[in-house]
């Protein structure tokens, strides 16, 4: 996410600028020192601690492999980094790194979450009922996404709410829905 999406340093949005300017499509590979792993019905097919990371802008943080350590996945070879090859995400049932499942990419090391207590005010209505009106607030800094508060459950209105089927996951945050 943060090197090369929304307004981070190489992403469509960027939020400064780079003197003198940056030309044509950037790569930007590293090596990767955590354990990965990716299980098949209930098979490791990949184990690794060579892992790199592809930041590619416009495409979700990505990993690639020594071609030789990948058995009987489709992969692209990765014309960043010869020798390596790229996996589809959904080529396996689940990725694992360090022992912590993942969702969707893997943790981007330039990405930063902080929270921090603030006393930011937060009032909500809806068709002028107030569902919380607060300036006890936790505000979150997360890279390349504008500031949010949150607000502790008891200070708002739940019981004007009603279930969703709607649910999110990052792998920063966690669950919600």
């Amino acid at each position: 996410m943060s090197l090369v999406a929304g307004c981070g340093p190489l992403g469509p949005d960027r939020a400064g600028w780079f003197s003198p300017p940056l030309h044509g499509a950037l790569v930007y590979v590293e090596p990767h020192p955590r354990r990965v792993q990716a299980f098949r019905g209930g098979v490791a097919v990949i184990d690794t601690e060579r892992a790199l990371l592809v930041h590619r802008a416009g495409e979700p943080l990505g990993y690639a492999f020594p071609a030789g350590e990948i058995g009987g996945l489709p992969t692209t070879s990765e014309p960043a980094a010869p020798g390596y090859v790229r996996v589809p995400w959904d080529s396996v049932d689940v990725w694992v790194e360090e022992g912590r499942e993942l969702m969707h990419y893997p943790p981007n090391p330039y990405h930063r979450v902080d929270c921090l207590p603030t006393r930011r005010r937060l009032r909500v209505t809806v068709s002028g009922i107030t569902l919380v009106d607060t300036d006890d607030t936790v505000i979150v800094y997360e890279t390349a996404l504008a500031p949010r508060l949150y607000v502790a459950p008891h200070l708002v209105r739940t019981d004007l709410l009603r279930p969703t089927d709607t649910s999110t996951y990052c792998n920063y945050k966690g669950s919600a829905g």
